[in-house]
């Protein structure tokens, strides 16, 4: 117990990060606490959830969350992210599931050195790409190649759909004058996009550091969704544009919802991330230990880093 009686979790408590439940979406209920559970409620009843096999908690639509929840959350190492419907969407965050800096730090050393960012650039477009080879290839002709690809990729659902596709084009200010495919696609991606930020800030990596995408506070965000945008958004805004639907962006919404939840893109993004920052084999993401807790180190310019909780002041 602390101070005023509330109960914390010592690092040895803490359930093993890959032992949680990644990812747990709530929506239309009251999330409240119940000694060391979180409860959801609605009309149905009462459902408790341990706190400490919870990885990032969802707070979709309709939630009210009480301030003993989140207190909860907090001390058993989980992160609490306010999303749309089906996570959809990105709105706030609290604090991050990781304990550690680790991925943090993988990713500010890989984005601040030319060679190890290109590494990782090139390692996006493999996965985008993975009958390619572009471990040779240079950023520009990651962008020429990339480019090409994705004009073939649309021109191929065009033919798919029957719909006439001229270019990509997007006016924020101006959301009519768009024809109805590049509706359908800016709608998609965004929501897209509020999926990944999710799972961006739920490891503790920064939005903003990306490789391909650079100088804005999404830049990452950017550089994750495209990994999915062939397979996800490209085809769904085809098929909404040849449904000729009146609420194109309603229904492009909807189908990225549950295109991202039936095929698990949370957990999938998540092992992506962590694959390309630590420069991990893909079957061996997750078996580790990824989220080390409450471990505080000192920075030594010689020895990279030294141990903290230690008197150094006899060292002189």
């Amino acid at each position: 117990m602390n101070t005023v009686g509330r109960y914390v979790a010592s690092p040895k408590e803490l359930v093993r990060a890959a032992d949680r439940l990644s990812f747990l979406y709530l929506d239309r209920c009251v999330v409240n606490r119940d000694s060391n559970a979180i409860t959801a409620t609605d009309e149905r009843g009462t459902v408790h959830i341990p706190a400490a096999a919870v990885g990032v908690l969802l707070l979709g639509p309709g939630t009210t969350v009480t301030h003993q929840a989140i207190m909860l959350m907090s001390d058993s190492g989980s992160t609490v992210v306010w999303v749309g419907e089906q996570g959809v969407r990105y709105y706030a965050h609290g604090v991050s599931l990781a304990r550690s800096a680790r991925l943090l730090t993988a990713q500010a050393e890989a984005v601040t050195n030319s060679r190890s960012r290109l590494r990782v650039a090139r390692a996006m477009y493999e996965m985008r790409f993975p009958d390619e080879d572009v471990s040779g290839l240079t950023m520009q002709q990651l962008r020429g190649r990339e480019g090409a690809r994705v004009r073939r990729v649309y021109r191929e659902h065009s033919e798919r759909t029957g719909v006439e596709w001229t270019s990509r084009s997007y006016d924020v200010d101006d959301w009519e004058a768009g024809d109805e495919v590049n509706q359908a696609l800016s709608a998609a991606n965004a929501a897209l996009y509020g999926v990944v930020h999710s799972v961006i800030v739920a490891l503790g990596c920064s939005p903003a550091l990306g490789f391909v995408h650079t100088g804005h506070h999404r830049s990452f965000v950017y550089d994750i969704a495209d990994l999915y945008k062939a397979e996800l958004t490209i085809p769904v805004a085809f098929d909404i544009a040849a449904g000729s639907g009146e609420d194109i962006a309603g229904e492009a919404r909807r189908r990225i919802r549950d295109a991202l939840h039936n095929g698990k893109l949370l957990q999938r993004c998540a092992r992506d991330i962590q694959r390309l920052l630590l420069d991990a084999d893909p079957e061996s993401v997750g078996s580790e230990e990824y989220f080390e807790v409450d471990v505080i180190s000192l920075w030594d310019e010689r020895q990279g880093e030294v141990p903290g909780g230690v008197s150094y002041g006899g060292v002189l």
